[in-house]
C-alpha cells in the first residue's frame, strides 16, 4: 500500500502525554504505600497538616520529631537509620500490622512503622509520647529505644529485630 494511502494515526496532545507520565510516576511512588511485603495495612496512610509539635504530619516529620525526642532522652539514632528500617518493615505505613509471623501466631502481632510488638512497646515506651502503638512518633521512639538497648542504635539494625 502506498504511503499516502495509509491511515493517519492521531497525534497525542502534549497535555495528554504529560498527564500520562505524571500519573505513572504517582502510581510508582504510591506502590510502597499500597502494600508492604512484610505487613498488611490496617488503615489509611494519608495524612495532612502538622503534628502538635509543629512537624509535618508525614514520614519525614514523624522521623524528625522522634529524633528531637531521642536527642532529649539521649537515645542514639540517625534519620537514615530510622528511615531505612521503616521502609523495610512497613513501607512507611503507620497502620501496618504483621499477621503471619511467629509473634502473630502467639497473638502479639508486630504493629506500626517499625513493627513493634505490644510488650516491647510498653517496656521501651518513651515518656512524653503517646501510649498508642500506632502513633508514628511513639512507635519510632520506642523502637529506637529498644534498638539502642539491644543493638546500640537503630543504625545497627539491618534486618528483622
Amino acid at each position: 500500500m502506498p504511503a499516502a494511502a495509509q491511515p493517519r494515526r492521531a497525534r497525542s496532545s502534549r497535555l495528554f502525554r504529560t498527564l500520562t507520565v505524571v500519573g505513572t510516576g504517582a502510581a510508582v511512588l504510591a506502590l510502597p504505600l499500597i502494600g508492604a511485603t512484610s505487613a498488611s495495612a490496617a488503615g489509611s496512610t494519608t495524612t495532612t497538616g502538622t503534628t502538635l509539635a509543629g512537624y509535618p504530619n508525614n514520614l519525614d516529620g514523624w522521623i524528625r520529631e522522634s529524633l528531637a525526642i531521642m536527642a532529649e532522652k539521649k537515645i542514639p539514632g540517625t534519620y537514615n537509620g530510622i528511615h531505612r528500617n521503616i521502609i523495610r518493615e512497613s513501607s512507611g505505613n503507620p497502620r501496618a500490622i504483621n499477621l503471619w509471623d511467629s509473634n502473630a501466631a502467639k497473638g502479639i502481632p508486630s504493629k506500626g512503622l517499625l513493627q513493634v510488638i505490644d510488650p516491647t512497646f510498653n517496656t521501651y515506651h518513651v515518656a512524653g509520647t503517646s501510649f498508642d502503638i500506632y502513633d508514628p512518633v511513639a512507635n519510632i521512639t520506642a523502637a529506637c529505644n529498644y534498638a539502642a538497648a539491644r543493638y546500640g542504635s537503630i543504625d545497627n539494625v539491618f534486618g528483622a529485630y
